[in-house]
Formats: C-alpha cells, structure tokens, sequence
C-alpha cells in the first residue's frame, strides 16, 4: 500500500511545498467565501500555494492553476448534554490532528466535543488519503502536512506583525535633545509649515516644527517635508499629530526608519505644552470606554435600545459583521454600503464574473474581498432561523467576519491597521477611495455619492469674487450650540455643574443639547472666513469670506454632523448634542447659481512665491513697509490680543476698520504664528495671467506617482488632464482637481506635447471609463456625477456612543422593506425606536427617481447667468 501512495504521489510532488517564513495558511476560512472546517463541506487548503477553499469553490482554483493536491480540513463539533445553559468551550476528543484553528460559532450548551478530520484530496478524481498516515506517505509529503497542520492560522501570524506591532524603544528617546525656542502647540488649527497641509502632519519632537508626511497609497497623505526637516537639521523622532492618546502616540524615527516606541512621551510632548495624561482610557469587552467622565448610560441604552425586547430577523441582507475588536466602525459603513443598490450591483451582481477573473491569491484583490463580504451579507447562507426544536432566544446569530477584507484594505494604514477605534466617517471615505482607485475600466458604484461643490469666494475688501468647484461625497454640518431650544435649561445645568465641581459635590445630570436641522443646515450656508486669503485683485493678503452651494445634487447624500473636536486641554471631546434629522429633505434652495449679474471676477492670477531671504530683509523695514491703521491696531490690543496680531489682522484686511480685523482675529488665534510680527514676502513677477504659464509651476522631472493618476482617472478625468494637473501642482492631489477644475479646455496638441515625456508608447489617450449615461465626448469636462433633484429620504444612519472617536462603540439603523432594522455587530433585530436625533452619519437616497438623471458634468467655467 505505501508502494502504491508513493507511486499516486509521485506526478504531484513538484507541487507540494513545505510552508516557509513568511507563508500564511489559510486554514480557518475560504478566500472566496465564509466557509470554514466546521462548514458542512469542510475546507481545502492547497499544498502548493497553501490557500483555503470552500467545497464550492476548490474546483475553480483547480481549474485555474492546475494544483492537484489539498488538504481537507473537517472539524466536527457535537453536543455532549443538551438543554443546560453555558458557554463551555468544546473540548476535544481527538487528539492526533492538531489545527490549531480558532472556533467560528458560538456554543450555548454546557459540555462539547469536537473531533478534528483531516486528509489528502488529489483532484480531479478526489482521491482521498487519512491523515496522519506517516508510514505509507513520502518522507516530504509528510513533513509538508505536519507543517500545514501545526501552522498558525493566517491571521494569527499577520496579527502582531500589522495590527499589534512589535514595535522597538528608540535609541533617541532617552536623550533626545528638546530646543528651548518658546515653540506651543495649539490643539487645533494645524498645518503643514512649508506647504500649508492640514492632514498627515507630524511634530518634530526636537523644534516642535509641523510639517507633512508622505504621501500614501490610498491618495492620502502629503508632500513629505518632515523627511525633508529632518535631512536638512537632523532632528530624528516625530509624532504624528492626531494619534495622541493616553495610551501613547505614533512615533516613528528617520534615522532608524520605522515606526519606534518613545517612553517618555509624555514628557517630551509636554515641552510643547501638550498633556497627553489627562486623558484616561480603558477596553473593556472590545469596546474602548472613558473612565475621565461620568458613564453614558443613557447614550448607550438610547442607542442600542437596551431596554425593549428586539425581535431577531435572519435571512438575506440581515447578515450581521463580527467585531474584532474595536471593529465596529467597519462593520456599520460595511452595512450601510451593501444595502446600495449600487454596490449590490457591483460586487454580488458580478459575482461569478469577479471570482472567475481573480488572480492566483484572491484574497488580495479588492473586488473578490468586496464580492465575498457582500454575498456572505446578502445571501442569507450566515444568517438562518432557528430549527423548529431549537428556542430563539437560545439561537446565537453568527454573522461574518470582516478579517481578510480589513486586512486587505487598512494594509499600509497607520490607523486601520491597528486594533485601535477608528472615527467611520473617515474609513467609509477611505473605502470609497479604495472603490475610486479598483473601479478603473468597470462600473464605479462610489458615483452615486459623487457631487460637486460650488465654492464662491470674496475678497472683502475689493468686493470682487471667484467661483470655484470642487469634487465632494460628504457634507459636514456644523452643530451651532447657540441655536440649542433648550438653552436656558443647558445654563442651568452649567452653573450646577460648576457649583458641584466647587463643593466637592456629586456632577447633576446631564442635559443634552436640541439643535434644529435647520440651524445646522443654515450654518453650513452662512461665510466662512478664508484662512490667509490672497486677493489677486488687491496683490496681497486680504479678508475673504467663503460660501459653498451644491452645483449637482448626489444620488446618495451622506450627510456627518461634525460631533467632535478638541478642548484648549488637548482632550479629545465629543459634543453631546440631539438634532431633530428629518426624514424627508429638500435641498433645492441650496443649488449653486453661478456668477451673478453685477458681479467681477477676481483676476486670474498666481500669488507670489516667497523667498526666505526676502522676507528677513523686508522685516528690518523699508520703503516697501506696509501703510497700517495703527489706531485700529491699538484699538484691538486694548481687548487683550497679542498687538502684532492686531496689526496683522488690519492690514490683511485692507484698513477697514476694527470690526473687520476683529473677524480676522477670531479666524486665525489657533494659528501657530498668530503673535508673530508681520513680514512681507518679496514678489517675484509671474507673468499676467495663468494662462501664459499653463502649468502654474515648474514641472517636476519625473512622473506623477501612478496611484494618484488613478484617483482621477477613476472620477472621470482624461489619464493625459490627469498627469498635467499634477505635474503643475508638485503632486498634490487636492490642488490638482483645482487645477482641473481651472484648466478644462487645455488645447489637445498642447496636452499631448507635454505628456510625450511620460506616457509608455501606445497608451491610449482616451478615458478609461465605460459608463453608458455620460457621454464620451464631454467626460473630458470634469468628473462623472448623477445629477437630479436635491429632494432625499433617510434610509440609514451610523451611530456612535462614547466621549470620543477613539473610544466607545458604533451601530447602524438601516431602513428595508419598510421597517428600521438595528446592526450591532452580529445581531440583527427589528428595530423599535430607531434614536435618529443622535446619528453621527446620515444616508439619503434621491426621491422621484423617473424624474432623476445621470448627466454629464456641468461646465467647470461655470459663470452662465440663467
């Protein structure tokens, strides 16, 4: 019989490998599906490539590569004494196969057993061989199997690595040198001081400098000048800004070129006035909660509807998603995207198609991942009733683990990566990024959330104006405090809770804020002041107020009700407020309009390029000093603010008188170098217009990196506009649309002679895209948008229960056939009390839908008078 074994085996030995270093086994789920060993298939786990399949789909990857030989993994679990209440975990009976697995179901009797099965499976005739079979097996197909079987699970061996890093202790963090230059950091305001970024900003922890990091993958990021720092001065540990918790903070370091472990933290970041320790956390059953404040229960309860008895329901689309741990943002942006006819359409529809044309690993591919996680929640195959003899509320739902697909898409994350809570308003716009940058040639369902802003912009001082377009997928509302109903009841519960704090007392209850949709939506129309506005027409710096419109109303609106911020403590805070979210919405009074009759345009002109050595020469005062109302100025420093401050504000706001410098003053205290004495650029004359300088900027030597040509790309934007618009902007993604948006009609000939230096030969010109309801002819005019009328209905909204975006727990409503249902991780129940005034992100889905219309993108020149 071993004869005969080694004789079967012998064709198929190139094929089987021993699992090396660095091999995960995928030995506790399919990459197609959610099938595990203890499915009533089983798994099959490839011995080559060392991936596990479903029974339904081991006869693709068969297909596909030509590898014969799997391995069968069948775990059996039974009930020893039924009836009896518990949670015991299995035990085991047979102890010769060890998998190392972890168990996939809940158990609610008091004692089981389960019995591992494994086994050889040559395809295509299944020929079966038991397992441990040592004598009979060739001496490598043993070791092979032995490895396989002893294996941690993929994820197991990933975990440390990508989610809880063993992260080392600098060599710099002990005597890291701290220069004494005055240097604080306000809690808010931040940005980059080279190129005025706002996202991705790192804290050099020697000279407290705030500059951008490098740009990701994913089209975030910035233009790296913090590396650039610390070439030029050597300063070698950075923090990046928005991780600081009281459980530490990202640090990474040049020199040593990874992320580092830094233990005196807290002490170097209070140099720079920061008390990270105020702050206090704890995790308690996978959710991170505050112990700094008095517990939420009411939030809590509210929320998830703790007090009623919530009906169960099973079947398709009433799928849950398995918290992993501080998960639950995935899981509630996960829901609300698949209940989207859309994405439906994209990943479920074209499922077989998706799966047949995967790579040789699918679980790296973003639209098998996205195709799986949609079916598991859409077939209803994880989410069945219980058996006629089996109590219901005894039947555990198990819903479907989010682990290849969260791996696969925070991979190069610093946030989604970790097991730390993350804010679900940024990861549902990190997935529609994802979506952006995998849809290039095919359906791109993240157009149905695609608008466009129209930004009107004036300077105050010459009155002049500029319209300005931009693409969008979220509106942020403000939540004005002012407007509160309830404001004299929120004043009395102030002075009680101060009095409390006074004398040692008990804090009363809280009172939570009731704000009006309608002030939230009026404040999101009301000017905004443009932080360092430079007039064109007034050739300097200038007081500029901001108005924003929709130019085209989105097929899905996602509305976020900006809920937190930071106090002057550094203590992250969420505002604790109720707001009456209708569940019809009209926004048709909210449509941009265009240029108006009567109004100029500010001329089209680039601000001037300041030089460092000008600037110091123009400091010691000159001919060239500025003409400032230092009655204005003094008027203002006798209410207490800084006096160079003052006389920076009337100046940047033309002399035109206290109240106006006042509004700058407000709009710009947060800002580092907010006391800091006025200095004038030099100027260096750039020409009369953009137009004779097309690219605005020198054009940069290489070629734009290919993951930001295809972000625009994939929104609709020709690959030769796209590389044009980033060349002329250093690679800055969110100044390239700009650029676009400025620059529509650039002549073909022109376009083309400039690209001849980047494009490969023979790379087609034309738009990737395929999309039936834009016309081809006008794609080159902006991005793709499905314009219609601004009336909505509320199908879904994303909760969140915590003092914080890095602490407490998120849920979903989501409203189908009718009725709210509740996602709270795995448990799906008909929803009683849906809490709409406490969402933290809002979905509307278009009404009149035969009067709505996909359309071309409207003229980015915009200045029609209608």
């Amino acid at each position: 019989m071993a004869a005969d074994l080694g004789e079967l085996l012998v064709p198929y030995m190139p094929t089987i490998r021993v699992p090396r270093t660095g091999d995960r086994v995928f030995k506790s789920e399919c990459a197609f599906s959610f099938d595990s060993p203890e499915s009533e298939g089983g798994l099959y786990v490839c011995m080559n490539t060392f991936l596990g399949f479903g029974r339904e789909h081991v006869e693709r990857h068969y297909r596909k590569t030509g590898q014969s030989v799997y391995m069968h993994l069948k775990r059996h679990v039974k009930e020893r004494n039924t009836g009896a209440a518990g949670c015991a975990i299995p035990r085991r009976k047979n102890g010769k196969v060890f998998l190392d697995l972890e168990l996939n179901r809940d158990f609610n009797g008091e004692d089981f057993e389960y019995e591992d099965e494994a086994k050889l499976v040559i395809f295509p005739d299944h020929f079966e061989i038991p397992l441990p079979n040592i004598e009979e097996l060739p001496a490598l197909v043993t070791i092979a199997c032995d490895a396989v079987l002893n294996a941690p699970s993929a994820y197991k061996k990933q975990e440390p690595e990508s989610w809880d890093e063993e992260i080392q202790v600098s060599r710099h963090a002990r005597s890291l040198r701290q220069l004494d230059n005055g240097v604080r950091i306000p809690p808010s305001g931040w940005k980059c001081q080279k190129c005025e970024m706002r996202e991705n900003l790192w804290l050099n922890l020697t000279d407290g400098t705030v500059l951008c990091g490098k740009w990701f993958f994913d089209g975030s990021g910035g233009n790296g000048h913090a590396l650039v720092h610390y070439k030029e001065t050597k300063y070698p540990l950075a923090v990046k800004m928005d991780t600081i918790t009281p459980d530490g903070a990202d640090v990474y370091s040049f020199e040593e070129e990874e992320a580092v472990l830094d233990p005196h933290i807290s002490d170097h970041l209070s140099h720079f006035e920061i008390d990270m320790l105020q702050m206090q956390t704890k995790t308690e059953n996978g959710h991170h909660t505050e112990n700094n404040s008095r517990p939420r229960v009411s939030e809590w309860e509210v929320i998830q509807e703790s007090g009623m008895k919530l009906k169960a329901v099973f079947g398709s689309g009433y799928t849950g998603i398995k918290n992993l741990g501080n998960s639950c943002y995935v899981g509630t942006v996960i829901q609300v995207l698949f209940s989207i006819p859309d994405f439906q359409r994209m990943y479920v529809g074209n499922l077989q198609r998706i799966f047949d044309y995967s790579p040789l690993d699918p679980s790296q591919d973003f639209a098998t991942q996205m195709a799986k996680l949609g079916h598991g929640l859409l077939s209803g195959l994880y989410s069945k009733p219980p058996m006629k003899s089996e109590l219901i509320e005894q039947h555990q739902q198990k819903g479907v683990s989010p682990r290849m697909m969260k791996s696969l898409i925070s991979r190069g994350h610093p946030e989604f990566s970790s097991t730390r809570q993350q804010d679900a308003q940024e990861f549902l716009l990190h997935v529609i990024n994802m979506v952006e940058r995998n849809s290039a040639g095919s359906e791109n369902p993240s157009d149905a959330f695609r608008f466009l802003v129209e930004e009107r912009i004036q300077c105050c001082q010459s009155r002049r104006v500029r319209y300005n377009q931009r693409v969008d997928y979220c509106i942020q509302l403000p939540a004005p405090f002012e407007a509160a109903t309830n404001r004299e009841e929120l004043l009395a519960y102030g002075a009680k809770r101060r009095e409390a704090e006074e004398n040692m007392r008990a804090p009363p209850e809280p009172v939570r804020a009731r704000i009006p949709f309608t002030a939230c939506l009026q404040a999101f129309t009301e000017p905004d002041n443009v932080p360092d506005f430079w007039s064109s027409a007034l050739q300097a710096k200038s007081a500029g107020v901001k108005t924003s419109r929709f130019a085209t109303f989105p097929e899905y609106l996602i509305l976020q009700i900006k809920k937190f911020t930071f106090g002057v403590d550094w203590v992250p805070k969420k505002i604790d407020v109720a707001i009456d979210v209708p569940d019809f919405l009209d926004l048709s009074r909210m449509r941009a309009t265009g240029l108006q009759a009567g109004e100029q345009e500010l001329p089209d002109l680039l601000p001037p390029i300041v030089l460092a050595e000008d600037t110091r020469d123009n400091s010691m005062g000159s001919a060239d000093s500025p003409e400032i109302d230092e009655a204005a100025a003094m008027q203002l420093a006798e209410m207490g603010f800084p006096v160079e401050a003052c006389r920076k504000a009337v100046y940047y706001t033309g002399n035109m008188g206290p109240e106006m410098a006042f509004n700058w003053i407000i709009a710009h205290m947060e800002e580092p170098d907010f006391a800091e004495p006025l200095t004038l650029p030099s100027m260096i004359d750039l020409g009369p217009s953009i137009s004779d300088s097309p690219l605005g900027a020198p054009p940069l030597g290489n070629s734009p990196p290919e993951e930001s040509i295809a972000i625009l790309t994939s929104m609709g934007f020709p690959r030769t506009h796209s590389i044009q618009a980033l060349k002329a902007t250093n690679n800055n993604l969110e100044r390239a649309l700009d650029w676009i948006f400025i620059h529509p009609e650039e002549e073909e000939s022109d376009v083309l002679s400039d690209m001849a230096a980047t494009e490969p030969n023979g790379f087609s010109n034309g738009n990737s895209h395929s999309n039936s309801t834009v016309s081809p002819d006008r794609e080159a005019a902006g991005p793709r948008v499905k314009d219609g009328p601004g009336r909505y209905e509320l199908f879904a909204f994303i909760s969140h229960m915590g003092a914080s975006t890095m602490s407490g727990h998120y849920v979903c409503h989501i409203k189908k056939e009718g009725r709210w249902v509740i996602y709270n991780d795995h448990k799906v129940c008909l929803s009683e009390r849906p809490p709409k005034d406490l969402g933290y992100i809002y979905f509307y889905h278009r009404l009149s839908s035969s009067s709505t219309k996909d359309t071309v993108p409207p003229n980015p020149l915009r200045h029609a008078t209608f």
